[in-house]
Parts: C-alpha cells; sequence; structure tokens
C-alpha cells in the first residue's frame, strides 16, 4: 500500500440531480494557500454558481476544511470531506459547484448528491501513488559496473543517474526498508564498500 496518496493535474467531471448541475473539479494542494487559490479560481470561473462546497485534506500542515457554502449544514462540505479521507488521498482538494435546478432535494439528496459528486471527481483524477524512498549512491572500479547493475535489476532498483569518470558513480533508489539485503551484495561485490544512503524522500515507486 502506498505511504502517500495524491491528485495529478486538475479535472472535473458533472452529475445531474433533479434538474440541479452539481460540477465537481479535483486538484493537488500542496499546502492550504494552494487550496485556496484552487477555490477561489473555481469561485471566479462559476461566479454565478448557487453553491462553491469544497473540502480538502493537506498532509504536512496537518490541515482538515470543509464548507457548505450556504447549504443545509453537514450536507455538502462533510459528505465530501468523507468521501477525500475514504478515499486516502492528501494534498488534495475538491471544490462542488451546484447550479440549483428548482427542486428542493431535501437533506438526504443532498448528502447524496454530494457525495457522489465527489467521488465522480475523484474517478476521474489522476491517481499518484508514493512511497517513502531512499537513495545509494556509490562509486566503483569499472570492473564492477555490469555486475553491480545486474543486483540493482534483481533489487528492483530505480537508476537515477550514472556519471562516468575515472570510476562509475551510481545512484539508484528503492523503497524505504527493502535496502538492507541489497546493501549486503553490494559490499560482497565490492570487498567492503557500503553506499552512501540518503534521507528518506517520497517517489512513485
Amino acid at each position: 500500500m502506498a505511504d502517500y496518496k495524491t491528485v495529478g493535474i486538475s479535472t472535473h467531471d458533472t452529475i445531474y440531480e433533479k434538474k440541479s448541475e452539481f460540477i465537481s473539479y479535483i486538484s493537488h494542494a500542496k499546502t492550504e494557500t494552494d487550496a485556496v487559490a484552487f477555490l477561489n479560481s473555481i469561485r471566479k470561473k462559476h461566479y454565478d454558481a448557487t453553491h462553491h462546497c469544497f473540502a480538502y485534506i493537506i498532509k504536512d500542515e496537518k490541515i482538515e476544511r470543509q464548507s457548505d457554502d450556504g447549504e443545509p449544514q453537514k450536507t455538502a462540505g462533510m459528505p465530501i470531506l468523507e468521501v477525500l479521507r475514504h478515499s486516502g488521498l492528501e494534498d488534495t482538494i475538491i471544490v462542488v459547484v451546484r447550479y440549483f435546478g428548482g427542486t428542493l432535494l431535501g437533506t438526504g439528496g443532498l448528502v447524496r448528491a454530494y457525495t457522489q459528486a465527489a467521488q465522480a471527481a475523484i474517478a476521474s483524477a489522476d491517481i499518484l501513488e508514493y512511497n517513502l524512498c531512499i537513495d545509494l549512491t556509490i562509486n566503483i572500479e569499472y570492473s564492477l559496473y555490469d555486475k553491480l547493475m545486474n543486483v540493482y535489476n534483481n533489487y528492483g532498483a530505480k537508476i537515477l543517474d550514472t556519471q562516468f569518470t575515472d570510476k562509475v558513480t551510481i545512484k539508484a533508489r528503492m523503497i524505504s526498508g527493502t535496502e538492507e539485503e541489497l546493501v549486503k551484495e553490494i559490499e560482497l561485490i565490492t570487498k567492503g564498500y557500503k553506499p552512501e544512503i540518503s534521507d528518506e524522500i517520497y517517489d512513485i515507486f
């Protein structure tokens, strides 16, 4: 299971409920400032809409926000937030724009509509799954290059950079916590040299 899931480029979808139109937008937002900027852009685009309801979850800032924007309490923002929570997505905002169609939906109808709109937004999104990774960097003799590349391949490491000077410097990335056996093999091949291991970083892997 990925350590961290978010969305890529902004996307949107539309559902209809008793002539009301619900347009749902989803976007990546690394900070609350990003989320507010995206929300304001949607408000500007749909300045004539009846409601602009939203929810977002920001990972590093440990923030969750939601708003019913004039709909009855807990019928819009909270359902959107619950869909976000259930999806496991972070650093993500969903904005659902409603154009009132003339027919009241009632509390249950509104919860259902906003839930479905948020689900539709997620279904349209490009989901990015990140894992905590580490980078291993080592400087070796040319004679060891082929052997080491085979070892990296066997352990599923991703080669990030290779520099050929008087020796070969290889930088590889793999999921954090899976490197122990690989490091042992590297030490065996190089007769005791250990790769330099970086701090953990999130990456698609």
